[in-house]
């Protein structure tokens, strides 16, 4: 199904739920704020015979209600913080030191001001109940948070979140398996990876142990192991906390990891719509217009089809590519054993610190000796304009496909 985002302004989403005296929690109407004044945010300062007031946004009401208030009435310290800290901040960007000028009678801050301030706050709003929004949708127990320190930029509106691999019609992503493995000592017997003529992928501390362009072969849904088998681990889900940060050099958004990620340590799953190979190349097209690369060709087997993490995707969407990344692909089989449909995982190639960006190579193809030239004849996707490369890594190719 495809989903069309609402036209509607909050406020004027919030002043019709009003006026019909309805209730929405995700746009602030509740049973509460039907009935008390609550500080949203502030919007303007001025200072008006020796008294400090401030423009008062109350939460759940639309901006024609908004009214001055003397600081004194204002319980809102955080808010308070918030605002007099988006304003030194904007005018140290813009090296201004006085904030205050005069208009008639009263001192009050300059409109550019008070837009920024405004801007930031609806911000930090957006973001937090974008967070929110993510945290409810993933199926991991690890954390999500969201962080922009760097422009104005809010939650990207055309993007929704999922957890696995979302099959355009007449694809199918689940081939009906019906068996598994019998083990009670999976590491030790003929276990789900020896039965495909493979080794098991993980060792006892339970990382990976096998050399990329391998595939992992994992217990399924029939197998006789219980969850705490150690050849479950990628259909876990991301077992560390992440977070969505805005870079500040041109790159978009980007993810880093809030704790330190050991070397060999699956990290997340790269998902969104199945396509074919033909409906990417259309959509190719459009992208490399926009300047975006979200397409990431399944081709282990066969290059029938691709992965496009535009519009639907986890965490990984948001994973900016590097020339020398810490993160490299594997092809993964669970539920599915069909060769033209592998689950794409991403496992760290070093210990990675707290606060590091994760990346990986947009070339990367679970082999570790491709080159840009072999990537660019895997699959007609790859044959498109090129998209210079910003990751600056001292072995940077210059571009990203």
């Amino acid at each position: 199904a495809w989903y069309v985002p609402c036209l509607a302004s909050l406020e004027t989403l919030q002043e019709l739920c009003r006026k019909e005296n309805l209730r929405c929690k995700s746009i602030g109407i509740t049973n509460r704020s039907l009935k008390s004044y609550e500080v949203e945010y502030l919007c303007d300062y001025k200072l008006e015979e020796g008294t400090e007031y401030y423009l008062v946004k109350w939460k759940g009401w639309p901006e024609s209600s908004n009214t001055w208030e003397p600081q004194k009435n204002l319980k809102c310290p955080l808010l308070l913080q918030n605002f007099l800290s988006d304003k030194d901040e904007y005018l140290s960007r813009m090296g201004e030191v006085k904030p205050l000028k005069v208009r008639n009678h009263f001192r009050a801050l300059k409109p550019a001001v008070t837009d920024y301030i405004v801007k930031k706050a609806k911000q930090r709003i957006a973001l937090k109940r974008w967070k929110e929004e993510l945290n409810r949708k993933k199926n991991h127990k690890a954390m999500i948070l969201v962080e922009n320190t760097v422009d104005l930029e809010g939650p990207p509106l055309d993007f929704y979140y999922i957890n696995e691999y979302k099959p355009a019609p007449g694809i199918n992503v689940i081939n009906g398996i019906t068996t598994g493995c019998e083990c009670t000592d999976c590491p030790a017997e003929k276990c789900c990876p020896k039965e495909a003529g493979f080794i098991l992928a993980y060792n006892k501390r339970k990382k990976l142990k096998i050399q990329p362009g391998l595939p992992i072969y994992e217990c399924n849904s029939f197998c006789r192991c219980g969850p705490d088998c150690p050849n479950r681990i990628v259909q876990k889900g991301t077992p560390y906390s992440l977070c969505i940060f805005r870079t500040n050099n041109g790159r978009g958004w980007g993810v880093k990891t809030l704790q330190e990620i050991k070397t060999n340590s699956f990290v997340m799953e790269y998902v969104g719509e199945v396509i074919t190979s033909e409906e990417a190349e259309r959509r190719g097209q459009l992208y490399d217009n926009q300047g975006n690369t979200y397409l990431f060709d399944l081709d282990y087997d066969s290059d029938e089809f691709t992965v496009d993490a535009a519009r639907y995707g986890n965490v990984s969407h948001f994973v900016n590519h590097s020339c020398d990344p810490n993160l490299q692909v594997f092809n993964v089989f669970i539920d599915n054993l069909d060769l033209r449909l592998p689950r794409i995982a991403l496992f760290s190639t070093r210990t990675i610190k707290a606060g590091e960006e994760l990346t990986f190579d947009y070339q990367m193809k679970g082999s570790l000796d491709l080159t840009s030239d072999s990537a660019d004849g895997l699959s007609p996707s790859k044959k498109r304009i090129r998209t210079v490369c910003k990751c600056g890594a001292v072995c940077c190719r210059g571009y990203l496909n």
